[in-house]
């Protein structure tokens, strides 16, 4: 009976015992040492190179696409609020209404198609955002419809011109804001992720970094235990090159993250806060003028008790904006920020108290007074309402430059890492392999 034939050994099991053969002998033990220091090194240099690159591509969307595009966001709520809330203010003026409060309103629609073309361009194909721009786009010329009757039949002197402006601003109210919200949202969910991506420290490669040092430190103290030479200087090049890589590293992507981690305690929460401020204003605005347009016709229950529907979002809005005054002014961390705020402030209280003046003349009869203080040329709510939104606008043009220059510094922190990380990567593999040649040219 013939004998078995042994089984054929793998390639992986060749190449195990040839390992095994050369590491008996020192110049093999070399040669390995050198492969193994060369291949951490360049891992670390790898890694390094792809970790930062992720990193400063991030930090590069969040300053030039995330965040620019979450104020867009925010400047459609922002646009579409205020044309709801001119296109109150002019049916209020009726045959009267002034060139600016038109001005003001067809801007404003301007201003929201724009900003709905950027989004649109910027959203993904399928995205909630894209669905929610989708919607606005539709909206939109439904909107401008029904304020074009509104202002003809206001401008005959028909009642249901009234109608027409109250379904429109329902159509805000109820579909156009909650899907500018919505996109809103998720523009912010988006700079998020981005700032996610941006901040987290790059473990990996510092894990791989402190290990290729701990590797050529034990490969030096090896050389000076058999040779009793202090310094092999091919290991010493590695050794600095690959410290000054994980210095580099560390130093660089701390000093980013902080930049960034500022970016957004003193500029993306700041912006959110007085966004959602200078909203609640032109919501409360808007509120007021239609109560006087509905006269009393839109009425909302609460327990036991009736009130006006506007009058009562009104006041929702307005306790909403001191809520966000009172938080821009605790996140404001200078003068230039925090005095818009505190003047916005006062602006609020008087606009408070000359509301209630007016509410009181429209409850007791007196209609053309109560018009009279919400829109007349002097001492009426709507210049209170401006300044608020003169004072919110001036605190986001001053917390936008704080972002900027903060986010700024914690990209340009990263600039040249990770090709600087990939070049001292290999020049320190090759300084690794230069000094174990030195060594195995003194077995020749």
């Amino acid at each position: 009976m013939p004998a078995a034939t042994p089984p054929r050994r793998s390639a992986f099991a060749e190449g195990l015992d040839q390992v095994r053969t050369a590491a008996t002998t020192e110049p093999g033990r070399l040669r390995l040492i050198g492969a193994v220091l060369a291949l951490l090194i360049v891992a670390f240099g790898a890694v390094t190179a792809w970790q930062m690159t992720d990193r400063a591509a991030a930090a590069d969307d969040v300053l030039h696409r995330s965040q620019p595009l979450s104020s867009g966001a925010a400047d459609i709520y922002r646009s579409l609020a205020d044309a709801n809330t001119a296109a109150s203010s002019g049916f209020l003026a009726g045959g009267q209404e002034t060139a600016a409060s038109r001005t003001r309103y067809e801007s404003d629609i301007q201003t929201a198609a724009a900003k709905l073309v950027t989004a649109a361009a910027a959203s993904e194909p399928g995205s909630p955002s894209e669905a929610a721009v989708a919607k606005l786009n539709k909206l939109l010329p439904e909107y401008k419809g029904l304020v074009e009757r509104a202002r003809v039949y206001n401008r005959q002197g028909y009642p249901v011109g009234g109608a027409y402006l109250r379904y429109a601003n329902e159509k805000m109210q109820q579909e156009m804001l909650p899907a500018a919200e919505d996109l809103y949202k998720k523009e912010n969910a988006r700079l998020s992720s981005d700032y996610s991506d941006a901040t987290p420290y790059p473990w990996a490669a510092i894990a791989l970094g402190v290990l290729a040092l701990a590797a050529l430190a034990w490969a030096q103290l090896r050389h000076y235990r058999r040779t009793n030479r202090l310094l092999n200087h091919g290991l010493v090049a590695a050794s600095a090159a690959t410290v000054i890589t994980l210095l580099w590293l560390v130093v660089g992507h701390s000093l980013a993250r902080a930049g960034l981690d500022g970016s957004y305690d003193h500029g993306v929460r700041s912006l959110n806060v007085l966004h959602d401020a200078r909203i609640a204003s032109l919501k409360a605005r808007g509120n007021e003028n239609l109560s006087l347009v509905a006269r009393g016709a839109e009425t909302i229950t609460v327990g036991d008790k009736t009130y006006d529907a506007y009058y009562y979002d009104f006041d929702k809005d307005m306790a909403a904006l001191g809520k966000g005054l009172a938080q821009a002014s605790a996140l404001a961390d200078d003068s230039a920020g925090s005095k818009p705020v505190q003047a916005a402030e006062g602006n609020m209280k008087v606009w408070k108290e000359r509301h209630a003046d007016a509410r009181s003349d429209d409850e007791n009869g007196d209609y053309q007074a109560a018009l009279d203080k919400v829109i007349g040329a002097k001492g009426a709510t709507g210049e209170c309402f401006d300044s608020v939104d003169a004072n919110l606008k001036t605190a986001l043009a001053h917390e936008e430059t704080e972002f900027r220059a903060r986010a700024t510094d914690g990209r340009d922190a990263m600039t040249g890492l990770p090709i600087g990380a990939a070049m001292l990567g290999v020049a320190a593999a090759s300084g690794a392999l230069f000094g174990i040649g030195r060594r195995l040219s003194e077995y020749r």
